[in-house]
């Protein structure tokens, strides 16, 4: 018996979002398109952050080496920067490494043929939330009494 999707606000929410972009890029090459963009705006965003964390975790220590009265709380938030720090070169490490491999589905090029039934299956994957058959079967759905809600 299958396992019915969590429901939880941040999986309702994936779903939206994974519905959305099946629904607004249904071709092969729209969502090499749209992968590639997510990823360069996420290196560029991470990349950016790490940039002027160091910058404070550098000026951090050349202040702390002119004042040494605090050192308690200055060492622990200096630490928890400079774990941050290592956990977002460790995120753009793997960043590179999954462009690297990104690199090559560009590579993969399909006849309209198959782009088609992408599009055919893409609607079927995700239908418009709005269409009109959709809205009057959701109504219909949550107006029944014998179907148990959730």
């Amino acid at each position: 018996m299958p396992e019915e999707p969590c429901q939880c606000p941040d999986c309702l929410r994936f779903y939206r979002e994974h519905d959305r972009l099946i629904r607004e890029f249904p071709t092969l090459r729209q969502q090499q398109e749209i992968s590639w963009a997510a990823l360069q705006s996420f290196r560029t965003l991470c990349g950016r952050v790490l940039e002027d964390l160091q910058k404070q975790v550098n000026s951090n220590s050349s202040n702390q080496s002119e004042e040494n009265s605090q050192t308690g709380t200055i060492e622990k938030k200096e630490k928890s920067i400079t774990q941050v720090v290592s956990d977002l070169e460790n995120i753009n490490a793997h960043l590179y490494s999954i462009e690297a491999l990104m690199e090559r589905i560009f590579d993969v090029k399909v006849p309209n043929e198959v782009e088609d039934k992408f599009k055919e299956i893409a609607g079927e994957l995700a239908p418009d939330p709005l269409n009109i058959d959709r809205l009057r079967l959701n109504r219909l759905l949550h107006q029944t009494p014998d179907l148990p809600d959730k």
